[in-house]
């Protein structure tokens, strides 16, 4: 090993629906290269103690807005990308380590557990004793396979991911102090694994770290950290809305004391079973001509609505029309003066044109979404008042606002989730002073839980439907709770232990 250490970074992160019919092209990536990647990450930058005790050299990285199944030929491309950077790497400069940053629940057309094949690929480059940190979503899966191919893997502990930069920055500082700590003995004894597959399936919107059981569940990765020759510990609950075996929640513990990882897994593991019939959905529910019915009646302002089925940030197409055809039929929002009401939002690039050539205030009709998903509604045709246009988004590109009777639309280029109240500050909108919010997501992000004064989850249809039954996987493994509701026994919860040898790989399954 170097006197200074060299660590490389790359990965490819998108979390993708199995269930629309969107594609992922390779540019929704937006993909840093060299110096771009260590820009994006403060905690690399110069003057921090990583920085000081490593030179970080970027390869390849790109994250994409959640979505559907990614193009084989571009991920091939941008795989080929990652690999022949890190060659250049290796050639010039042999490595100590690399930050794999993924997400984990990424699907690419025509293959199958793609983090782990992308790893794979990686160490045929780098070859088998770099030592490998990966840092993921806690709704990412972690398949045998990756385990394998990983030595320190950690993930989010909180949903929303308000520690998406502190897991980050742990998985680095993971990898840092097991190079440095143990500089003589690490290649010969390399971080013990213990994985734990559990047969749960749920959505993130049932396992909020705001709300019991996943409050508690959570709160004992810490306590687990902390044991003695512990050095990481994480539950990923799965990505529900992929159909592949890999899709189920995890425990995995790394450390240096095989009882001790074994210990601490089983603890989590056991806990997140003892619990699984008590997860519930975060807010009240209801099917979207209820969720309005409720918002009319309630003094409570704003009332937020979650369109859940198509929530771009889970995966969804973002241009279902489901939930629009039925917000403008409702006789209470026909007027100029009726309860006023923000629906965010519908993605339409020829009705951007109209809008555009027509200008701020003019009277429009356009006729957009159910260009990509049309399983659930067709396309909506609405007359209106430009309310606003906006330009330079880095997710829309260009945004504009309709006003149709008391319903201000926005409606984008490109689809966009809406975040922040920012996002609807600049297009003369104010979520604050709007009886009702409607948002495709699932679970408020902060901003907006913050903001709404009352909240319903609209069980809406789409390519993330909280409705899993509706959805018609085939493939995952089971029995998977709450697909079965009948299990003989208890699942075989015992901590597994993940060497790094290819036999062992070949003679187990996921």
């Amino acid at each position: 090993m170097s006197q200074r250490l060299v660590i490389a970074i790359a990965g490819l992160a998108c979390e993708t629906s199995t269930f629309t019919p969107a594609r992922t092209p390779g540019g929704a990536f937006h993909p840093r290269r060299g110096r771009e990647v260590i820009e994006k990450y403060a905690f690399l930058h110069h003057g921090t103690r990583l920085a000081n005790v490593a030179d970080w050299k970027g390869a390849l990285i790109g994250h994409a807005l959640p979505g559907g199944v990614v193009v084989r030929t571009d991920f091939e491309q941008l795989s080929r990308e990652i690999l022949e950077r890190l060659a250049r790497m290796v050639a010039s400069n042999p490595i100590d380590g690399l930050w794999y940053d993924i997400h984990g629940a990424m699907c690419v057309e025509g293959m199958e557990d793609v983090e782990s094949e992308l790893l794979r690929r990686i160490r045929t480059v780098i070859g088998p004793d770099v030592l490998v940190s990966a840092s993921m979503d806690l709704h990412g899966n972690v398949s045998r396979k990756l385990a394998h191919q990983t030595d320190l893997i950690t993930c989010y502990r909180m949903a929303p991911h308000e520690d998406e930069l502190e897991t980050k920055e742990r998985a680095c500082r993971n990898l840092v102090n097991v190079l440095t700590s143990r500089p003589d003995t690490w290649r010969g004894n390399r971080p013990l694994k213990a994985w734990v597959p559990i047969p749960i399936l749920l959505p993130g919107e049932q396992t909020s770290t705001r709300n019991e059981p996943a409050k508690s569940l959570y709160s004992l990765v810490p306590e687990i950290e902390a044991m003695d020759d512990v050095l990481d510990a994480a539950i990923w609950v799965g990505y529900a809305w992929a159909d592949e075996p890999r899709n189920h929640a995890v425990v995995m513990v790394t450390g240096w004391d095989r009882a001790t990882i074994n210990r601490g897994a089983g603890r989590l593991a056991s806990f997140f079973w003892r619990v699984h019939k008590d997860f519930h959905f975060v807010a009240p529910t209801g099917s979207f001509s209820e969720c309005i019915d409720n918002a009319l009646a309630s003094s409570n302002r704003p009332f937020f609505i979650s369109d859940s089925g198509d929530n771009p940030t889970a995966g969804g197409s973002g241009d279902v029309t489901f939930g629009l055809h039925q917000l403008l039929k409702r006789p209470e929002f026909r007027k100029d003066s009726s309860p006023s009401v923000i629906y965010a939002s519908i993605p339409g690039p020829q009705a951007i044109n109209i809008i555009i050539k027509a200008g701020v205030g003019a009277i429009v009709t356009v006729t957009t979404g159910a260009q990509v998903d049309s399983l659930h509604a067709g396309p909506i045709t609405m007359t209106g008042r430009v309310h606003a246009i906006r330009y330079g988004d880095r997710d829309a590109e260009i945004e504009a606002v309709l006003q149709v009777g008391s319903v201000f639309t926005i409606v984008t280029k490109l689809r966009k989730p809406y975040h922040h109240e920012s996002d609807f500050i600049g297009l003369g909108l104010s979520p604050r002073t709007t009886d009702i919010v409607i948002v495709k997501i699932g679970y408020l992000e902060p901003e907006l839980f913050d903001m709404a004064a009352e909240w319903m989850l609209g069980l809406t249809p789409g390519g993330v439907d909280q409705d899993l039954q509706r959805l018609g996987h085939h493939r995952i493994l089971r029995p998977m709770w709450p697909f079965d509701k009948t299990f003989h026994g208890a699942p075989d919860l015992t901590p597994q232990p993940i060497p790094f040898s290819n036999e062992d790989l070949e003679t187990r399954q996921e």
